[in-house]
């Protein structure tokens, strides 16, 4: 069942399937860490290596940040991810590799930043500051109605 990062944490134990861009990759051996937003959050998959097809392992390693998923897992509590959850990836579909993303985790001038608006608004700092804004605007509605 197709769910939002949002609502993880009251699926614990169910097999999920989120539908978002990767946001950060790490990896260890024989275990992935893919981090995975969808607009309502972020959260952290985990992939054993031998719990996976051979395929999907290869397909998932060279994926850059931005690249669109679909990403299959069972919800697991974990006190110490952010949101209190992780998702156990037992399936993948890649659905777009976005190698060569331009902005990346590292700082920018300005100047590039104006230029790639339309990427540098996914970033977190930029992402909380426009739902501080428009939380503002429904305050604001609230108010003078």
């Amino acid at each position: 069942m197709q769910t939002y990062i949002k609502d993880l944490s009251q699926h614990i134990g169910e097999e999920v399937t989120l539908k978002g861009w990767l946001y950060n990759m790490r990896s260890s051996g024989k275990l992935m860490f893919p981090q995975l937003r969808d607009g309502t959050g972020i959260v952290q998959g985990v992939v054993v290596k031998n719990s996976v097809p051979p395929e999907l392992w290869e397909a998932l390693k060279p994926l850059g940040q931005e690249s669109s998923l679909i990403v299959t897992g069972r919800v697991r509590e974990d006190s110490r991810a952010p949101g209190g959850v992780e998702l156990d990836v037992t399936d993948a579909q890649v659905v777009q590799n976005a190698h060569d993303f331009p902005i990346t985790p590292k700082e920018h001038g300005p100047e590039f930043l104006l230029d790639h608006r339309h990427l540098w608004l996914r970033s977190k700092k930029q992402h909380a500051m426009l739902k501080v804004a428009s939380r503002g605007g429904e305050s604001s509605a609230r108010l003078s109605g």
